[in-house]
């Protein structure tokens, strides 16, 4: 296996223990016209969070929490927000990577301030917990819109439907939307997979959960903000196992990885962790495409060619966002 990349390539050389990442609140943006949901907003000036929209979280109009599920940087619920129907995570502290619970918080919202139809919408966010409320392992609360009670993986493996070639086209074509609109303002999502895509009751997929995700500069060099090395082993690119530079590419990778599952219904890999990891980085490891729902059809073909591009270990042979896109929409016909 590669060497452990060093804590010091994860900070930016102007980054040091006094910077302050005190209580701050990010967006509410209301729906639709005449929503329930509009609030007054203000701007912080801190250096952390200038760059974000911010609102005070009305906690006296959330209520009515239902658990959905928990995973390693907190646990979603169900409520209400102002009488509509939200998601609500509450982000907790990692004992034993505290630094990286918070950074998952900031990055949960490196795509507050965007809006589009493949994306789960951030609506308020808050590292302020009211006295009644106080939870000494929760660092922040995240107020979403509620996009749906499913995510790609449970169609993938726990329908009683087989995922027919039409569903397969739409679903990739929705996903590489969001990647598509994400990388136009320079954000990386870096845990792309079924399991952070939500599927709606109108069975349209959106990306969700950004606590891995990153902002690149124009440079395309990393955001000054500290960033983590999170996301799926099986889904994360092999440049950033190797310790190298993180690109939009490192999405399409993942989009491969993802794209594979919804045709073949299996697991990428079984096996060792350790062993999977050195042998995607060292000899090219993936995903078998001999099956013959990859022969038996011209969508099997076009998906196995488009798979094989994506999944390349050299970033810059992979295609891009716009170009799945416009791939995907040619298979649509």
């Amino acid at each position: 296996m590669p060497s452990p990349i060093p804590v010091t390539r994860l900070l930016p050389r102007d980054f040091g223990v006094s910077v302050e990442l005190g209580a701050c609140s990010s967006p509410l943006i209301k729906y639709t016209a005449g929503s329930t949901l509009a609030v007054p907003t203000n701007t912080f000036r801190n250096k952390v969070t200038s760059r974000l929209w911010s609102s005070v979280i009305h906690w006296n109009e959330l209520h009515s929490l239902v658990p959905l599920g928990s995973g390693g940087f907190g646990s979603v619920y169900k409520g209400l927000y102002f009488d509509e129907t939200v998601a609500v995570k509450k982000v907790k502290r990692c004992t034993k990577n505290r630094l990286a619970s918070r950074q998952s918080f900031w990055a949960e919202l490196n795509a507050a301030h965007l809006r589009h139809k493949n994306l789960v919408r951030v609506i308020a966010a808050s590292t302020y917990i009211p006295a009644d409320q106080e939870n000494a392992d929760n660092i922040g609360t995240i107020i979403m819109e509620f996009a749906g009670s499913r995510d790609l993986q449970h169609v993938i493996y726990g329908g009683v439907e087989p995922l027919v070639e039409s569903r397969c086209m739409k679903y990739s074509l929705d996903i590489a939307l969001g990647l598509e609109y994400l990388h136009a303002h320079s954000i990386v999502h870096l845990d792309v997979k079924p399991a952070n895509v939500i599927v709606s009751d109108t069975d349209v997929c959106r990306l969700a959960d950004f606590g891995c995700s990153l902002k690149l500069e124009c440079s395309g060099e990393l955001s000054p903000l500290i960033h983590h090395l999170g996301g799926t082993y099986t889904h994360r690119a092999p440049e950033l196992l190797k310790g190298e530079e993180v690109t939009l590419k490192a999405d399409v990778y993942s989009f491969g990885i993802s794209l594979w599952q919804l045709i073949a219904c299996e697991l990428p890999y079984e096996g060792d962790r350790q062993c999977i990891l050195y042998a995607v980085v060292a000899y090219d490891l993936r995903p078998p495409v001999n099956g013959n729902m990859f022969r038996d059809s011209t969508f099997g073909q076009t998906s196995k060619a488009l798979l094989i591009r994506c999944w390349n270990a050299k970033p810059n042979q992979r295609p891009t966002a716009e170009q799945l896109v416009t791939e995907l929409k040619k298979m649509q016909g």
